[in-house]
């Protein structure tokens, strides 16, 4: 079993936010649930929050039934954490490094740079060292959440509309965007200014020229359509941002247990499915992104990439450290050199 299935089993969380409508239908003989997050249809993460509730509407028929609503109709990256545990919906698609940095900072922790080999890696710190544990319940149980499946959003880089990213100083004068803090460091070490905007923003801002510049992850810039602006992108990957399906804890409480068993089997399924695919898919958004949009990736050079490696030890890990308490910062670095 790997680690990221182990995480998935071992994961019973709590998480919180604002107060609106229940689309719990009360009394009524079938459970309809709302389920919001911001991707557009074309994203891997919607794809597999529309197999999720697709499967779960199948097998629960008469029993269980979920309504989705992409592209932030409900609430956007930023709202729905807030709106799934203030019970405003049922089932929410949270972006962690979005979503649970201001419950718990250390949270942050996904962001370094390398520190994780991959996404089971990532899991594993949080489900099975003493510190990600800590961290992890910490989150659940302030926003009184249930974790119901992982659906990631895929490996983190850099894209820009105006030069290649082949050396430190093509990032010099860049106007970026961030979503994180934890990606203000890097950027503004190399040179770039920054300015923080929600995803439903970040279009018309390439397009007027406000920013030039941003970290996302290959799915998104096909989903949102920005490679008809951004052309250049660098590599290797950042980061590997997670993402979840999570339901709000007391509706999940409630449930009879034949409709919890079907999401949880659903929810198993769709953390395998969608895991497994997200690299494949991310080289597959690139390799379209050449093909057909005239992109083009490139990798530092050695030289380049010595430079970088000495701006990360004497600037951005350091800065990055103050988002990430020093006991969590030691136990990652103990857990991944197992």
């Amino acid at each position: 079993m790997n680690k990221s299935t182990l995480g998935f089993l071992r994961s019973g969380i709590g998480v919180a936010a604002l107060a609106l409508i229940s689309a719990t239908s009360v009394g009524a003989k079938e459970i309809v649930a709302r389920m919001s997050y911001h991707w557009a249809p074309a994203h891997h993460s919607a794809i597999y929050c529309e197999k999720f509730a697709e499967r779960v509407n199948e097998r629960g028929k008469g029993i269980i039934r979920i309504d989705t609503f992409p592209s932030a109709q409900l609430f956007g990256i930023r709202e729905n954490m807030g709106a799934l545990t203030s019970g405003a919906i049922e089932l929410g698609g949270i972006v962690g490094t979005v979503s649970f940095p201001p419950i718990n900072k250390n949270y942050n922790i996904e962001g370094m740079p390398g520190a994780f080999e991959d996404f089971a890696e990532l899991r594993a710190f949080f489900q099975e060292d003493e510190k990600g544990q800590e961290v992890w319940a910490d989150i659940m149980n302030k926003t009184r959440s249930q974790l119901v499946a992982y659906n990631p959003v895929g490996p983190f880089l850099t894209f820009t509309s105006v030069r290649p990213l082949n050396s430190m100083d093509s990032y010099d004068g860049l106007k970026a965007r961030y979503i994180a803090g934890h990606e203000r460091p890097r950027l503004e070490a190399l040179g770039a200014s920054v300015v923080s905007l929600p995803t439903g923003e970040v279009y018309t801002a390439l397009q007027n020229g406000m920013i030039d510049t941003l970290s996302t992850v290959p799915s998104a810039i096909k989903a949102y359509s920005w490679w008809e602006y951004l052309k250049f992108g660098q590599k290797p990957y950042q980061f590997f941002l997670d993402a979840y399906i999570v339901a709000n804890q007391e509706w999940w409480n409630g449930l009879p247990d034949d409709a919890r068993q079907i999401m949880i089997e659903v929810g198993k399924e769709i953390s395998e499915e969608s895991t497994a695919s997200i690299m494949q898919f991310s080289d597959d958004v690139l390799e379209e992104f050449i093909a057909n949009e005239g992109g083009r990736i490139d990798e530092f050079s050695a030289e380049e990439s010595a430079k970088l490696e000495k701006l990360n030890t004497d600037v951005i890990l350091p800065a990055l450290a103050t988002y990430v308490d020093p006991d969590v910062l030691t136990a990652m670095k103990e857990f991944t050199a197992d």
